[in-house]
């Protein structure tokens, strides 16, 4: 399998919903760095945060 988004070897595959996606080391690192930085992640951190202190 490629690289979503280059020609290069997939290191790395993800599914959902029957669709699979393929991406290389170095596109993979940048999207986990994409999403660690977003805002959506840390919404999810202070939801959980506020319901494992329930």
């Amino acid at each position: 399998m490629r690289c979503h988004y280059c020609e290069r070897e997939a290191a790395y595959e993800a599914e959902q919903s029957g669709v699979v996606v393929g991406l290389c080391e170095e596109h993979f690192k940048a999207r986990v760095e994409e999403l660690a930085e977003s805002d959506e992640l840390a919404s999810l951190r202070d939801k959980i945060d506020i319901e494992s202190s329930e």
